[in-house]
């Protein structure tokens, strides 16, 4: 027990990091109704762009926001190729990720993984987050400020705004539109081939912004980092959802509620971890986890629904 309340703060501080993955999925497959899988690659992507800069010696938020533009150039693959060669969102998304392996080994010089070198202290000091930070502000030696709960915290508090800012725009209404009624939206003048290659990069600029991110708190870009993030990301969009529903009915809250979403996954993973599950069956409690929350919400219309009384001819 004492060993879980010690994982805490770095399960929710990674929980918070992959959240931000999270809303990157959430734009695609709630507001805009597809099932993108290429955000297994761009992931990695985020990550592997970040380090190689980042270790080259540039800006640590220049090399964040290039990170980002990478992943918004692999949704802008992704949507060319469902929108100008007519190929299903969910195999465009499995193309470009399969696509992405490459192009990620060729960004970190054909190495599996790459690593930052945090022994150096003034390297260590001019990251936004690291697992460094979750020790040192418990023992004293940084302040409150840079535990990454708080920072990722805070970033994730401005992205939610940003997005929610953006969403209440006439492009961002456009967006939402795209989704919910194609035929409708074409019908008002919309050009929704426009609004879905814009979404997917919205989406995937801020799932490799979120690779970035882990690359920083984990020390190291690998290869592998993205695999199931797809996963992980529909885990914490549909616990978000199934939670606070009834509570959070503003889009912004939503965003927040899949934030949520994605610390209580990972709280939930540490838990089953401290009572001596072997890590190998982790991907498959994720997909337990997945299946049993998408599962919720239909057991819940057909057998707890209350039937709805027929009215008087």
């Amino acid at each position: 027990m004492q060993d879980f309340i010690n994982a805490l703060p770095g399960a929710a501080s990674q929980g918070l990091i992959w959240g931000i993955m999270a809303i990157g999925v959430y734009l695609t497959y709630k507001i805009l109704d597809i099932a993108d899988l290429t955000v297994d690659g761009s992931f990695c992507t985020g990550a592997a762009v970040f380090v190689m800069l980042f270790s080259a010696g540039w800006n640590i938020w220049l090399a964040m926001l290039l990170a980002a533009a990478a992943g918004m150039l692999a949704g802008l693959v992704t949507g060319l190729l469902h929108t100008l060669c007519g190929i299903p969102a969910i195999l465009a998304g499995i193309l470009t990720q399969l696509g992405l392996w490459s192009v990620n080994l060729a960004v970190m010089a054909m190495k599996a993984n790459v690593s930052i070198n945090v022994i150096d202290a003034k390297t260590l000091d001019k990251l936004m987050v690291s697992l460094r930070f979750v020790q040192d502000v418990a023992k004293g030696s940084r302040p409150f400020w840079r535990h990454p709960i708080f920072v990722v915290g805070i970033f994730t508090l401005v992205l939610i705004a940003l997005l929610y800012w953006f969403f209440g725009t006439e492009l961002g209404c456009a967006l939402r539109a795209t989704g919910s009624n194609g035929s409708m939206a074409r019908a008002q003048g919309i050009n929704t081939n426009f609004g879905k290659v814009l979404g997917l990069m919205l989406s995937n600029g801020l799932v490799a912004l979120s690779g970035a991110l882990l690359a920083q708190y984990q020390s190291y870009a690998d290869i592998n980092m993205g695999r199931g993030a797809i996963v992980i990301g529909l885990a914490s969009v549909i616990i978000g959802e199934v939670l606070f529903s009834r509570i959070f009915r503003n889009f912004g809250l939503k965003l927040f509620a899949v934030s949520i979403g994605a610390v209580i996954y990972y709280i939930v993973i540490q838990a089953v971890l401290s009572m001596g599950l072997n890590s190998n069956y982790l991907k498959l409690l994720s997909a337990a986890v997945v299946a049993l929350f998408l599962s919720v919400p239909y057991w819940k219309n057909r057998y707890f629904a209350k039937p709805v009384k027929k009215g008087a001819n």
